[in-house]
């Protein structure tokens, strides 16, 4: 029995029906033509939003409707029967839109929350640079305060979302004389068609291929003052406080497409014959899929004593890195021998399985590398 089943209410059920059938009739049969295309369409953002499913934690006051985290999960597994990985609404509904809801001033609230709720506007953050990724105190963005406003210069690279967002938050310094060099990180919200910010391709990844992914270039891009989120200098700490429901976000996205790629693999091999039986009864392939359900079952009962954890406010930062290590780790492991069980078809496009194989390889990497995490759980131990 799932440790969550008594977090769950009939609202959560009916929230469960209504996702699932948007996702049915708006997005599954479109998923071929976004990958084809490199990109979701934005009216998809505004449909979704439409139905209150964008940031439904968000308090009445902005157009939300207080829901709790278990919505956020519920989303994100529907999500993953879709096969389409490119609709990032948790990146904007629970990664990006926290830092404007517990940091920014009321103006910008009330500026920006209701439109981010109905899809209106679309949300990016811009923290990667070509020279500075896992280490955030090695970028080199800079925001120089000019009277009432920021003059933002440098680039950005690696941004999701980045060709469809109307808004970006960007971790600039501020202060180039701090020391640390952390303490002078700002974030600064700079909106699309501010003069000076580009956008540069939508580049050509591995996998996501819907799933728009940009460079960003600001060149004497002057950004009001009021667009500071929270206070100046406190970017890198509301960063750090911030990651770890990110990395939550990640297990559990991690976690659905290993259940999906895993239930897709054993549908395949019953049906798939060789050798006058069902490739499943092959004791090696049976004995591999039992290993893979198991560790399948392991990384779900773990993610959710992460989840309640996370809902009840206690202190997180080692199993979330936990769980963001091994979840990734283990859906490329489950996902890798998914494809060898399916043999060439395996290999095919038209086969989701090979979507969900190349999609997962950049689990490891974005949010925090496997070896970030494994920095982060080692220092917790005193090591």
């Amino acid at each position: 029995m799932s440790v969550l089943e008594n977090y769950f209410t009939r609202e959560h059920s009916i929230f469960r029906d209504s996702v699932k059938k948007f996702f049915a009739k708006e997005v599954t049969p479109y998923v071929d033509e976004w990958e084809h295309e490199g990109i979701v369409p934005k009216e998809i953002w505004k449909r979704f939003g439409s139905q209150g499913f964008l940031c439904p934690w968000l308090p009445e006051a902005y157009g939300g409707v207080g829901a709790d985290f278990l919505y956020t999960l519920i989303a994100i597994e529907e999500a993953a029967q879709t096969h389409c990985s490119g609709f990032a609404f948790p990146l904007h509904s629970d990664i990006i839109i926290p830092y404007i809801y517990n940091f920014a001033d009321e103006d910008l609230k009330r500026r920006w929350l209701p439109g981010c709720i109905s899809g209106d506007i679309i949300t990016a953050i811009a923290m990667t640079e070509p020279g500075a990724g896992s280490d955030l105190s090695a970028i080199r963005t800079t925001a120089v305060k000019d009277e009432d406003h920021y003059i933002l210069n440098g680039q950005k690279t690696f941004i999701s979302n980045g060709i469809l967002c109307d808004l970006v938050l960007v971790a600039a310094i501020t202060d180039p004389h701090a020391d640390p060099s952390y303490t002078g990180i700002s974030l600064i919200g700079v909106e699309a068609g501010t003069p000076g910010f580009e956008k540069g391709r939508n580049l050509d990844k591995i996998g996501l291929h819907s799933q728009d992914t940009a460079e960003m270039a600001f060149v004497d891009c002057r950004v009001p003052a009021s667009n500071l989120i929270g206070t100046e200098g406190q970017g890198f700490y509301y960063l750090m406080e911030e990651l770890q429901q990110e990395r939550i976000v990640c297990a559990i996205i991690c976690q659905t497409a290993a259940q999906e790629a895993l239930r897709l693999t054993l549908d395949y091999t019953k049906s798939r014959s060789a050798f006058g039986r069902p490739v499943s009864r092959f004791q090696y392939i049976s004995f591999e899929l039992a290993k893979m359900a198991t560790e399948v079952e392991v990384g779900k009962a773990f993610l959710e004593s992460v989840i309640i954890d996370h809902m009840e406010g206690r202190e997180i930062v080692k199993k979330a890195s936990m769980a963001k290590y091994w979840i990734a780790e283990m859906l490329n492991r489950i996902v890798a021998k998914c494809v060898q069980f399916h043999g060439g078809y395996g290999y095919m496009e038209e086969y989701p399985i090979a979507r969900i194989f190349r999609d997962a390889r950049v689990q490891t990497i974005y949010a925090g590398t496997s070896e970030i995490m494994l920095l982060i759980i080692s220092r917790s131990l005193g090591l």
